[in-house]
């Protein structure tokens, strides 16, 4: 594709990947939790719902899945309770700010979790089936164009991922004491079912 294209997406595709969201407030408060590693190896779920969004834009289903609206009421009812969820789930938890995971299944239930809350995003297929096209060009090869801005939007949401985890990591020295700890759980658990009720009432 063009390179210069490619250049004038890649500095708005990160400024939409580093938006403070659901997904990287996760993966902050997972660093802060679990440790770097953990977090890195939890933003792989959201990877994977991304790739499978972008695979479906690229082929065109992700625009009918968009303009139905049964299909998308329901995938934003579930996104809507799944943030509810976590957002309980968080206000309840346990105010350890260090909590190392000895076992493969409990990552596996880190990257679960990435995976639902991405893919329960509906947001999420506006930005591919919006964004991502507008960068193409009809008159080339439109699946090599989707293939690389998708690698490409894939790659940054890892350096996003990254950046919040490390900033989380950074979170610790600030709140290893138990209060403060649960203050900020409470703090995050609060913005996340915020972002499910913004999620419910959004027509869009």
């Amino acid at each position: 594709m063009d390179v210069w294209k490619l250049l004038l997406f890649i500095p708005a595709c990160f400024a939409l990947n580093m938006t403070p969201g659901p997904n990287n407030l996760l993966s902050m408060n997972n660093a802060r939790c679990y440790g770097f590693a953990s977090a890195l190896i939890a933003g792989l779920g959201r990877i994977a719902a991304f790739s499978v969004m972008i695979a479906l834009a690229a082929s065109g289903l992700a625009v009918v899945l968009y303009t139905s609206e049964a299909l998308f009421l329901a995938i934003k009812l579930l996104g809507a309770a799944y943030l509810m969820w976590i957002a309980f789930n968080l206000w309840r938890s346990d105010t350890s700010p260090i909590a190392d995971i000895k076992h493969r299944s409990s990552q596996l239930s880190l990257v679960k979790q990435e995976f639902l809350l991405a893919s329960g995003n509906p947001k999420a297929i506006l930005i591919f089936t919006a964004f991502l096209p507008q960068f193409v060009d009809v008159s080339s090869n439109v699946s090599e164009q989707f293939f690389a801005l998708g690698v490409t939007f894939l790659l940054l949401e890892l350096v996003a991922i990254s950046i919040y985890a490390a900033f989380g990591l950074y979170l610790r020295q600030w709140f290893s004491r138990p209060k403060l700890a649960q203050r900020f759980n409470r703090g995050c658990a609060t913005f996340l079912a915020m972002s499910g009720v913004n999620l419910l009432v959004s027509r869009q």
